[in-house]
């Protein structure tokens, strides 16, 4: 061959002819020419439908053309193929093979074969182990199953271990292999694989081909049996004493004649003729059918003589006759008449059958339509009123004579439009099934359909997952503490799990349960030496490992409690006691709660606190009495606990108990991992995205700019890119081949506001989508039958572009990129409800609740307590001795930070007290305020040492605002502040005295005066000022989110009592102006005028709601709240009790 110098372009050319053809396999024993490209730009493909594996490749330069370009020939050529072909009819036959008796035992066995066959069921292999364990690999119904057995007998057909490929029985060539590692077994059907367990004492197989079970004659070819490298098939040929043949099997394969028709869309149609013989009045047709979709036309013929048309059609997938009845369907089906009787059969082999009687004459001048009516002239005779039959027929017989169908094909019999003949184009969409996770994948003759329902995930593949990776990223929408599915790899392999999610102030836990995490003692025992304990979580082992490797921080728990019981040995000896953790079986763990990991230590090692300093643990000074070594373990390569092994128990006396708390872990890595873009020119470049099927993309991001590209990936040809095109919308495009397409999802508010927006987009083989924030959707529909691969080949560009368009400048390694984003209190600061303050942190917020009276995540969680007549709560301001030391004459001046220029009070309650106490301040000056309930029960009281009462009706909802109480006297050096029983009255008239010295009884919750939270820091600070008498204990009382609506109906409110905080309170006592007395007394008289106006006027409205709730609790003449003068006793709850926020 001489050798030719190909220029550049030409050689463009060469490639570009060769990337073609490389995807095309050309079937070597068929002369097949096919044209080929004629430029550089121009991509040619020819789809074959059965592929040959070719082994070398030719190019032949043949001619220059005119333009100065070459023309080449591409020739391939295949490898030698050796075929070892045995027959099986169907009738019991098989070929049964036996290990020789000291064949030895291998690691892995393989059995591998073709097949072919018409029918679609039969025993193609049974494998038979030891204690009657076997495997039997059928084809039922076009599917190749594989059954475990115990018991050759069984009538079951056995454990179903897998099942694998489709439309089998195609008498096209498929092929299987068996591979057995020790107890795994991958099965392999053409080029789909799965994996399965099997037991034990399948270690060997005796291979047989026959059928254990009735009804599973397989009847086909099979082609190069082979067990490892023996050919069974040739042994058999050969007359070896190993292979025992059973029945009519012969070594050659018969090509039998079946030419199948592929209806392929809406205007698909067969016309045949009828018969000459039926005129004598005997009818018969016959045909297989093949179809996915559910409804369509397979028969239709009229009946001149009475006017009428037969049609037999699919209907919700059965099969229906209309002429005057229905009937039933499925696959094989046989058509025969006999003067005025009609017999349906379907699926002779299951015996369904339907008989009719009604007089159906056809006549050689009859026309039968199968699938669908032409249109045009022929139309006339041909009306359909169903759907179009889209699917295979094959060995179509009238009066058992076969259609030849090659003559259809060359308009010699008949008539067709829109048909595929001599081929059955059927494709099986869910095999392999693109539904993910579950996902159960349903098809029609063009699509299929994936459901998703109790899957976990969404989308057309049930692809993206519906659940939050983290808890973190839950708080970030504002959920509270409680139990959530976590999906810790978001669209990966790995379940969701239930989780506790534990919103703190500070931190979003994770908490993980296992089956035993209180306090468990164990009894010294001289029968044995050791206890043992294992731990079984909640969560899955894949899940437990992805959760600890995505946290930023885990601990757990792990606490010992001994009473000589020792832990360790010596420092050079083996332990009594250790722990196993760690991922999968975990590892051998010697340190302790607080210790450092790999040392035989405790946590009072490093505190140098250890009850003696010649040991390293506290148990290990062997003391005859109680003492522990606890601590949390934070090395996260050896979490979680999963067991523990206790040694030193069996002496007398020895008593140890241990306590092994849930694993807990806060953080997440993959929500936080943010970079700051502040140059148009800055990007961070990654290793090229996979996702050829399926792949999924989300993110968050901030910006002040228009536009910008988020990421970019290309290829050759396809590519993927999500951008900002402008402020309102952002573009998600990409090309696998069939040409861009973009997704937009355009947004009614401006995404360059500075806060964060969140993208997901998602491309699989039927759609891509794209969201942003809550705003709906964009779809985009993937083509029927275009290409499906994402093929790219260059880095990953996110931030950048590798196509030099515009950057992304914000938040989402080159100059100009910063990692982590500031400004998260900007999006996320309205979930910080009560006054708490939003407090920016590197890895996202959190809400300060220092000057809320409420705790909680997002300082929404009440703080509530149950006061008894006897509990006192006292909040400290000032000593008296620092008054005494800082003593003026000025004290407002001096000491502004304790001086009441305006007060802000809001509390909650629940009592059927009556006179009650809710409030009292008090300072140095004797002066007072005090909030109380009064003696009848029908009003609230503000009392002020003025000697004035602010009533507050309680039967409707109030607010009061800006109430100011006005003089030039202050109310200074403010004392104490207590909640409950006042010990010793200062200042208090004898009435107030007795009345503060009741008490009060019921609930008390969110108090806060100013910016003071007394009940909030005697429940959750105790080393602040706060004096408690009488046991406290935090209560759920005052819970704001009642369990019923009748609950929400009954809780009043009352907000924003406060004055002008630049106007001071007064004091009458120390002060005898009768001016600033009248003027007082003026406010106070038009105020409350105000209040008695609107509270007339609410009550009347409320009255309504409260009667629907009381009327059945008590006798319509009954008081709403039967208080006495006296306090009334707290033994039960009334239903009357009522709930108030001040």
């Amino acid at each position: 061959m001489d050798t030719y110098s190909i220029p550049y372009m030409q050689l463009v050319l060469l490639v570009f002819f060769l990337h073609i053809l490389l995807q095309v396999f050309l079937c070597v024993s068929i002369s097949l020419l096919k044209r080929g490209n004629s430029n550089a730009d121009t991509v040619v493909q020819y789809k074959l439908e059965q592929p040959v594996i070719a082994r070398f490749l030719r190019l032949i330069p043949l001619d220059w053309n005119p333009s100065g370009r070459i023309g080449l020939r591409l020739e391939i050529y295949g490898c030698r193929y050796t075929s070892s072909v045995a027959s099986f009819d169907g009738s019991r036959s098989s070929l049964v093979y036996r290990l020789s008796v000291r064949a030895s035992w291998t690691v892995m066995e393989t059995i591998s074969l073709k097949f072919k066959t018409l029918k679609n069921s039969g025993t193609l292999l049974h494998a038979e182990g030891q204690r009657d364990h076997s495997l039997t690999l059928v084809l039922e119904k076009g599917k190749l199953l594989l059954y475990h057995l115990q018991g050759v007998s069984s009538s079951s057909g056995g454990q179903l271990l897998v099942s694998l490929g489709s439309l089998l029985d195609d008498q096209h060539w498929h092929h299987v292999k068996l591979e057995r590692l020790s107890t795994h077994l991958n099965l392999t059907v053409d080029k789909n694989t799965l994996q399965v367990q099997i037991p034990a004492d399948l270690s060997h197989w005796h291979i047989h081909t026959k059928p254990i079970l009735s009804n599973r004659n397989f009847h086909g070819c099979l082609e190069n049996l082979l067990y490892s490298d023996i050919n069974l098939i040739d042994l058999a040929k050969h007359g070896s004493s190993q292979v025992a043949i059973v029945g009519n099997v012969t070594f050659s394969c018969a090509e039998p004649v079946s030419v199948a028709v592929t209806f392929t869309d809406s205007h698909s149609f067969l016309q045949l003729p009828g018969l000459t013989s039926w005129s004598t009045g005997l009818v018969s047709v016959m045909l297989q059918f093949r179809t996915w979709n559910k409804g369509g036309l397979l028969l239709t013929f009229g009946l001149p003589q009475q006017d009428g048309t037969v049609f037999l059609y699919l209907s919700q997938a059965r099969l229906r006759l209309q002429i005057s009845k229905a009937g039933r369907s499925s696959l094989d089906l046989s058509l025969s008449f006999k003067n005025d009787h009609l017999s349906i059969t379907v699926d002779k082999d299951e015996g369904a059958t339907a008989h009719i009687s009604i007089s159906v004459p056809l006549t050689s001048d009859s026309q039968l339509f199968f699938g669908g009516c032409p249109t045009g002239e022929s139309a006339q005779k041909c009306k359909n009123p169903f759907n179009t039959f889209q699917g295979c027929m094959r060995l179509l017989n009238l009066d058992d004579q076969t259609v030849d169908l090659i003559k259809v094909q060359q308009r010699l019999l008949g008539n067709y439009s829109h048909l595929q003949i001599d081929m059955c184009g059927i494709i099986d969409r869910c095999s392999p099934s693109h539904c993910e996770h579950g996902g159960i994948c349903t098809q029609s003759w063009s699509t299929f359909h994936c459901n998703c329902s109790n899957s976990g995930y969404r989308g057309a593949t049930c692809h993206s997952s519906i659940y939050e990776q983290s808890c973190e990223a839950y708080k970030h929408k504002g959920n509270m503490s409680g139990h959530y599915y976590i999906d810790v790899d978001g669209s990966g392999p790995i379940k969701p799990q239930l989780i506790y999610c534990n919103m703190t102030e500070d931190k979003t836990w994770m908490v993980i349960q296992h089956n035993n995490t209180e306090l468990t003692r164990v009894q010294s025992s001289a029968e044995r030496n050791q206890h043992f304990a294992y731990f079984d979580y909640s969560s899955e082992e894949e899940q437990l490992v992805a959760v600890i490797s995505q946290s930023e921080h885990c601990e757990q728990e792990l606490s010992y409690h001994c009473r000589k019981s020792r832990l360790s040995n010596t420092l050079e000896g083996a332990p009594f006691s250790w722990w196993v953790g760690g991922a999968g079986p975990g590892q051998s763990q010697t340190s302790w709660g607080g210790a450092l990991t790999g040392t035989q230590q405790c946590g009072c090692s490093l505190q140098d606190s250890c009850l003696d300093p010649s040991h390293d643990c506290n148990c290990d000074a062997d003391y005859d009495q109680w003492t522990e070594d606890s601590g949390l373990l934070t090395h996260k390569e050896t979490l979680p606990v999963r067991s523990l092994v206790l040694g030193d128990i069996h002496r007398p006396g020895s008593e140890a108990a241990y306590r092994v708390g849930p694993l807990r872990c806060h953080g997440d890595k993959n929500f936080w991992n943010a970079a700051f873009f502040d140059k148009e020119t800055s990007y961070l470049h990654f290793p090229t995205f996979q996702g050829e099927l399926n792949a999924d993309i989300s993110f968050l991001f901030k910006t002040t700019s228009s536009s910008g590209v988020f990421l970019e990936n290309l290829g050759i040809k396809d590519f993927i890119r999500i951008e900002l095109s402008s402020s309102t919308e952002v573009v998600f495009s990409f090309d696998v081949g069939n040409g861009p397409l973009d997704v937009r999802v355009k947004t009614s508010l401006p995404l360059n506001d500075s806060r964060w927006h969140r993208v997901q987009a998602e491309r699989n083989v039927k759609e891509a989508s794209l969201r942003v924030d809550n705003f709906p959707a964009a779809t985009h529909e993937a083509p029927t039958d275009g290409l499906m691969h994402l093929q790219l080949n260059s880095q990953l560009f996110i931030g950048g572009t590798a196509s030099r368009q515009k950057g992304f400048l914000g938040s989402k390694i080159t100059p100009g990129v910063l990692p982590g984003c500031p400004g998260h209190c900007s999006s996320y600061g309205s979930l910080c409800q009560n006054e708490g303050r939003c407090e920016e942190k590197a890895n996202g917020f959190s809400c300060d609740c220092g000057q809320s009276a409420y705790t909680g995540a997002f300082c929404h969680k009440e703080v509530s307590a149950t006061f008894k007549s006897t509990t006192s709560i006292t909040y400290i301001l000032k000593e008296p001795f620092e008054l005494s030391r800082n003593s003026s004459g000025l004290p407002s001046s001096i000491y502004s930070d304790i001086t009441l220029r305006g007060e802000n009070i809001s509390l909650s309650f629940s009592t059927n007290q009556s006179p009650a106490l809710l409030l009292y301040v008090s300072s140095f000056y004797r002066e007072y305020l005090i909030l109380l309930i009064n003696k009848n029960g029908e009003d609230s009281q503000i009392a002020f040492s003025l000697g004035c009462l602010l009533l507050i009706n309680d039967c409707v909802f109030l607010i009061l605002e800006d109430l100011n109480l006005t003089s030039d006297v202050e109310f200074n050096s403010i004392k104490s502040l207590i909640l409950g029983r006042v010990e010793e009255p200062d200042g208090l008239d004898a009435e107030m005295a007795e009345l503060a010295s009741l008490g009060f009884t019921g609930c008390l919750s969110g108090v806060h005066f100013n910016s003071i939270s007394p009940l909030k820091a005697a429940l959750l600070h105790p080393d602040s000022p706060v004096i408690v008498t009488s046991p406290l204990v935090q209560s759920s009382c005052g819970s704001s989110s009642p369990a019923n609506t009748y609950a929400a109906e009954t809780t009043h409110s009352l907000s924003g009592t406060g004055m002008d905080p630049g106007q001071p309170l007064v004091n009458t006592i120390r002060s005898d102006s009768a001016l600033i007395g009248g003027v007082i007394a003026v406010v106070i008289f038009v105020t409350l005028s105000a209040l008695a106006v609107m509270a007339r006027f609410i009550c009347s409205r409320k009255e309504t709601y409260r009667n629907q709730e009381v009327k059945a609790a008590q006798p319509e003449d009954s008081n709403e709240f039967p208080f006495s003068g006296q306090p009334d006793s707290p033994s039960a709850p009334s239903e009357n009790q009522k709930e108030y926020f001040i």
